[in-house]
């Protein structure tokens, strides 16, 4: 249970962002956030009832431990998967960090704090607000301007680099010299820098994520890019999201957490106490909080449409075979409708779509139909097509168009040809037959004979027509 008190959150001007964390988990829910169940309020306190996670947050087992490369590995990829969810609804974190990145008895991280997290509408993609933690903003972020979801990227990249060398890429005492060695130069891991026992690879995940130029980053064109790095190779992101994959690193079985960050330690002084005693007085704790209302997991409200009741975690399938199927099954329907579009449109000429002969498949030719007066038109078209093509070098050529007159002409070239084979065929039999009757009269040796020069004999006649009709 996360117990908050209205009083802190007034003195310390978060209603916001309380708020806005309590919006996002009642229709947020995955394997690898920190879920909420319930949400009720009393009149001195607001509470959360979420997942309990008993291995301490990432920045505890930062200090306690020194993780190898293995174990980096499995926190990223846990990292990523979160973050591909959120981002597939269009919310960016903005807060990612070690503190807001809980483990579970069995190793697993799982995302939380969606403080200043930000709802990107349908229209846009990019954001001016100026919210994080300095150590862990993007520059972009640090200097006001418009980011997307790549600033999440950028604070990955830097908890891989501070899980490799135990400190951050960009250091400083306050917001303005972190903000000051950021545009001073680029951080990059050199080959001389990367510890015993780390690859290349994961040294170039790092550097990627860690650009400061948003278009240079890692991730940039969607997150698969992240998924698709070598680091990641032959890395099965579906036992991972199902739980079959076991975790490398798992934390000891105590409390994982520093008691000085306990409520019952902290110490309120004389001007906190007459501070807060204004604020019980005030109208911001009386009204302030009247839209935080009830939440229940396993109740649909209007709020919370989307919530599946029995199945709390949303299990989706991460594999891109089927994606790719999918997306060729899409292409192929679409293609059909166009035919039997056109095939509805006009039914007076036939012409075939026949594949450019250089392509490996031989596909059966697609009826289709157009009008005759067409038929000028698209012929322009393809000699403007074939021109330009050469020009380009453009791989896919445009299919041929074979109109009923055209058709008709080939019909009847072929037609000829057949009639020949036919004419050849008949006289190499009448010859064969005048051979037989002539050497019907002698041995067998002699009739062997003639019967391999009259294979002779019909190769010399079916390979020249005219000495044929000459002979006749």
């Amino acid at each position: 249970m996360k117990e908050m008190s209205k009083a802190k959150i007034i003195d310390k001007k978060s209603i916001n962002s309380i708020k806005n964390e309590r919006n996002f988990l009642s229709y947020l829910n995955h394997p690898f956030l920190v879920n909420m169940y319930y949400a009720f309020q009393d009149h001195l306190n607001l509470y959360l009832i979420i997942d309990l996670f008993t291995g301490g947050d990432l920045r505890y087992q930062l200090c306690q431990n020194y993780f190898s490369e293995k174990e980096t590995k499995f926190f990223i990829a846990c990292i990523i998967l979160s973050l591909e969810y959120i981002h597939k609804n269009k919310i960016m974190h903005r807060d990612l960090k070690p503190e807001n990145l809980v483990l579970d008895s069995n190793g697993k991280v799982h995302l939380t704090d969606f403080g200043i997290a930000k709802k990107l509408s349908l229209n846009t993609s990019t954001s001016k607000d100026t919210s994080g933690t300095p150590g862990y903003m993007s520059p972009e972020v640090m200097c006001g301007l418009e980011h997307s979801m790549t600033v999440d990227f950028f604070a990955l990249g830097v908890i891989g680099y501070e899980c490799m060398h135990r400190y951050r890429p960009y250091q400083g005492n306050s917001r303005k010299e972190i903000k000051d060695n950021i545009m001073a130069k680029q951080v990059r891991i050199n080959l001389n820098k990367i510890p015993r026992n780390w690859s290349q690879s994961s040294a170039d995940f790092i550097n990627k994520c860690i650009m400061r130029k948003p278009i240079k980053r890692l991730g940039f064109n969607g997150i698969k890019e992240l998924k698709e790095h070598l680091w990641f190779k032959d890395f099965n992101w579906g036992d991972l999201y199902m739980g079959k994959m076991k975790a490398s690193f798992i934390p000891k079985n105590t409390d994982n957490y520093d008691y000085k960050y306990c409520n019952a330690i902290e110490k309120i002084g004389i001007n906190t106490q007459e501070r807060y005693n204004r604020i019980f007085n005030g109208e911001e704790f009386i009204n302030g909080f009247g839209d935080y209302f009830y939440f229940d997991r396993n109740v649909k409200g209007k709020n919370h449409k989307d919530v599946d009741v029995k199945n709390p975690h949303i299990i989706y399938e991460i594999q891109y075979d089927i994606e790719t199927e999918i997306k060729k099954k899409k292409y192929v329907n679409n293609r059909n409708d166009r035919i039997l579009e056109s095939l509805n449109i006009s039914k007076t000429v036939n012409y075939y779509l026949s594949r450019n002969s250089k392509s490996k498949s031989k596909s059966k030719d697609k009826m289709l139909t157009k009008t005759s007066d067409d038929k000028n038109k698209s012929l322009k078209k393809e000699k403007s097509y074939t021109k330009w093509s050469y020009n380009h070098n453009r791989k896919k050529s445009k299919p041929k168009i074979l109109f009923e007159d055209d058709v008709v002409k080939d019909k009847e070239k072929s037609n000829e040809k057949i009639n020949q084979k036919k004419f050849v065929n008949n006289i190499n039999v009448l010859i064969f037959n005048y051979q037989q009757s002539n050497n019907s009269n002698s041995t067998i040796n002699n009739h062997n004979i003639g019967k391999m020069n009259s294979t002779f004999h019909q190769r010399n006649f079916s390979s020249n027509s005219t000495n044929i009709n000459s002979n006749k």
